[in-house]
């Protein structure tokens, strides 16, 4: 009996571990269960069909607790790292020896996604739009927190360049004190009082690092001694906003609602998807829940007197964020609703002869199909003859 090869597979939080121990090293594919979205692009990029999808409905839906979205079969694994290149989402990891290594790059050459995710610093204001749109997480946005967020953040006035000029009209001024009762950038400092003069004399000291600008003193001076000006001379507020690409699934939300266009985006696949809505079961909407870049709604409601005789639709998808990676497709537990075209996708590298039986498979046209005497929600991908 063989000691080695050694194939085991464990749990250990979200990650699930597949393991081929031979006697020199030891190799761990790893699936992040939680980042997985179960798109299917590993299973049919994989050379030696060791993937399958999955319950991808209920697990991303989080019905079930027991399943992963894809199941990795650790004895037919050969630890490439074919399926590691190929995650859209960066749901795998291949470890040999404790090290991230990928030996199909190492040894044969294979090409990798080719991501253009661009912010143009020169154009970004430093909005929080693009934060807030990203279906992943993927925006790094390295902005001082001010205090309108959290009212221990950095003060509002420090958030832009200016330079104020703060004078008083020594003719005018009584050193009445109420500026200073005001404004914690001005203190109106007296001379002892003294029988001698019977004056009342002083100064009035401001503080520049403490204004900002605002103007009470000068409305509520009663001899209208003050003048205040501001120059603003940098309006962009400090800090940086980039693309973690490790995150990024190219669905161009941010780049499409960026209001100074600094973002440039450009989608792994090119590709056409359609929803026979018509077909569609009322009440369902499993591909709104599991679609990765929040590309796919269901409609609002139309008024009766705006329909004309139509049948409203059930389910719609966005093609502006669609990122054709096919996750609705292998979750939908309905048959002939959702079909994915792909026809291009962006790499870097040489293009070898297994990764071009890879994108001929995923330029195949699909859409879901469901199989009789399987357990709810078990559904496979049926191919179409292509257009």
């Amino acid at each position: 009996m063989a000691l080695f090869p050694k194939f085991s597979k464990k749990r250990e939080g979200v990650n699930v571990i597949m393991e081929q121990k031979l006697l020199q090293n030891t190799s761990n594919l790893i699936l992040n269960a939680q980042t997985c979205t179960g798109c299917g692009i590993c299973a049919e990029a994989c050379p030696e069909e060791a993937i399958s999808v999955g319950l991808v409905g209920a697990v991303r839906r989080g019905a079930v607790d027991y399943a992963e979205p894809v199941n990795i079969d650790e004895v037919k694994c050969s630890y490439c790292g074919v399926c590691v290149i190929m995650c859209p989402f960066n749901a795998l990891t291949l470890k040999i020896d404790g090290e991230e290594r990928l030996p199909i790059v190492e040894k044969e050459g294979f090409p990798q996604y080719d991501l253009t995710t661009k912010i143009d610093d020169e154009k970004c204001i430093r909005c929080t739009i693009c934060e807030e749109v990203c279906p992943r997480d993927a925006i790094d946005r390295q902005v001082p927190v001010f205090e309108g967020t959290d009212a221990e953040g950095t003060a509002r006035q420090a958030a832009i360049t200016a330079t104020i000029k703060f004078t008083v009209d020594d003719e005018k001024c009584t050193l009445c004190g109420i500026c200073g009762a005001l404004c914690p950038a001005i203190d109106v400092n007296h001379k002892p009082f003294t029988a001698e003069s019977g004056k009342v004399e002083g100064e009035v000291v401001w503080d520049e690092a403490q204004c900002d600008a605002c103007k009470v003193c000068v409305e509520a001076c009663p001899e209208e001694a003050i003048t205040v000006e501001r120059e603003v001379t940098g309006k962009k507020i400090d800090g940086s906003v980039t693309i973690m690409d490790e995150n990024c699934c190219t669905c161009r939300w941010c780049a499409i609602n960026c209001p100074t266009e600094a973002i440039t985006v450009e989608k792994i696949f090119e590709g056409e998807i359609e929803f026979n809505a018509d077909k569609c079961p009322a009440g369902c909407s499993t591909c709104v829940e599991v679609c990765p870049a929040n590309a796919i709604y269901l409609p609002s409601p139309v008024k009766a007197n705006e329909m004309k005789g139509k049948l409203e639709d059930k389910i719609a998808v966005n093609k502006d964020f669609c990122i054709y990676c096919g996750a609705c497709v292998q979750a939908c537990p309905g048959e002939d609703i959702i079909v994915l075209k792909r026809s291009g996708v962006k790499v870097t590298g040489k293009e070898t002869d297994l990764f071009n039986r890879i994108k001929e498979k995923l330029f195949t046209r699909r859409t879901s199909m469901v199989k009789e005497g399987v357990a709810p929600g078990e559904v496979e991908v049926k191919v179409l003859e292509n257009a």
